[in-house]
Parts: structure tokens; sequence; C-alpha cells
């Protein structure tokens, strides 16, 4: 199985399905190719939260906003899954997440190690589209050596030198936690990096200073009223019952958010 992910929106992504398959009869799974244009960060966190849930696969994610330039071209091995794309932090977080996962399902075994491959190329068709020229032909590459052959590809060689991304964590007192929004999903939910544990057994907490409901579910309240609530994710999310959250509480990406809990 190769999973796509991208940011290309139509109809790129249908070049690089035909040369994934020209060169090899995996399975194509499309992940999502409307990311937020050249926004790695976010990228990054949606393919941490939904690629673990895949089986063993070989996942190629392209936002590549230095297409065309001297960045590298990597291969991430992670347990029992690749991942292929360019070298500017887009693969780390969700490697990590595979290895954390890896090793919960292995209790009492090694941990699960994270390796880097540089994938070398040169002189691909088009200075503006590696999606299709170089990362393509990589997955294909990987998926029919297999995962646990990634080094005997006479192209990759292994590296610890890359572009490295990671989420910031929260501040969190006794009495409050200063978070930020990571992202803002379709719906208008704002996802914090505060851990939902920070609303466990309360009704009610304050979003700088103000008093908001607690719900497990959006239907906690009325439609229309704004509420705090764990996500899948396992974050804390500001969000409104049929509508957006972060309109209703002004905020977007980036911006701070101060959750008390002595309400």
């Amino acid at each position: 199985m190769i999973t796509l992910a991208s940011d290309f929106g139509t109809p790129y992504p249908a070049a690089m399905k035909g040369v994934v398959l020209s060169k090899t009869d995996a399975r194509l799974v499309d992940v999502a190719h409307d990311f937020p244009r050249q926004d790695v960060r976010t990228a990054a966190f949606w393919l941490r939260e939904v690629l673990p849930y895949f089986p063993p696969a070989v996942h190629l994610a392209v936002v590549d906003p230095g297409v065309g330039t001297d960045r590298a071209a990597v291969v991430v091995r992670a347990g029992d899954h690749a991942l292929v794309g360019p070298d500017n932090g887009l693969l780390l977080p969700a490697a990590r997440r595979f290895a954390e996962r890896q090793d919960e399902s292995d209790e009492g075994g090694e941990p699960t190690e994270i390796e880097l491959f540089d994938y070398a190329y040169e002189n691909p068709d088009s200075a503006t589209f590696h999606g299709r020229d170089v990362f393509a032909p990589a997955a294909a590459a990987v998926h029919e050596v297999g995962v646990d052959a990634v080094e005997s590809l006479d192209a990759v060689s292994p590296t610890g030198e890359f572009v490295d991304l990671s989420f910031p964590a929260p501040e969190v007192g006794e009495r409050a936690a200063t978070g930020e929004v990571l992202v803002v999903d379709d719906f208008g939910n704002a996802v914090t990096n505060l851990p939902g544990d920070l609303l466990d057994g309360r009704d009610v907490a304050t979003v700088d200073s103000e008093r908001v409901p607690v719900g497990a579910s959006f239907a906690a309240v009325a439609p229309g009223e704004r509420l705090l609530t764990v996500g899948s994710h396992g974050n804390v999310e500001l969000a409104v019952n049929r509508g957006r959250g972060d309109d209703a509480f002004g905020v977007g990406v980036g911006d701070e958010v101060r959750l008390g809990c002595d309400g």
C-alpha cells in the first residue's frame, strides 16, 4: 500500500499516481490533497494524527515550499512504515507517532528506531513538480524493495542531517495552562496543544478569563453556543456546537490560549 498526501489540489495528484502505477501495482490510498498550501506544520500535524491508523505502508507526502531548491529528499523508516517526501520536517511528527504506537503494541521490546535516509536524485524533468518526478518514483521504489530493505536501494544513504519539526509544549501550572492553537480544522474547531486531561472532571473552565462550558461532545451545549472539548487527537479544542470555534473565540493558528481550571 502507498498513501498519498499533498497540498496540490487537482489535477496534479493524478500525475503522481500515474508515475507510481507505472512502476508498481501497489494499492493507492489518498489521504488528502487539500492541505493548506505550503503550510508544512499544519500538514505535519494531520499526517501525525491520520497515518498511524493505516496498516504497514509507504506514505508519500508532499508539501514543499522549497521545491526546486537544494533541499534534500528523504525516506524515513519507523517500524513497519516508511515515509517519503521533502526534507523540511513534514514527515518527522508522523514517524515519531509510528514509533510510539509500535512500542506500545510491543511492550517490553526494544524501542523503535526512526531511521532517515537521503534519497539522491539528479535533473528531474521539472524544477517545480518533484512530487511527480522525484517523490513518486522514490515511493514506488521503496514499496518494491520493501520497508525492511530501504537501504538496499542505490539512491538512498543513511543521514544524520535533516530538518526537524516538532510542536510546542504548553506551560501547565497548578491553576492555569498556556498553550497555542496548532491547527483549525474545516469545521472551525481550534485545536490547541493543551492536553485534554486538563478538563477531566470539569463542567466549566476559563479561556482568557471567560467562563466556558466543558462538554464531552459538541451537543453538550445548545446550537451556536461555545464549549471546550477534547478532540479525537486528545487535545483541548475551542469549539461551537454547529458553528465555528475559531470565529467565536477570535483565534487562529499560532494564537496563545490561556486555560484556567480553577472554576
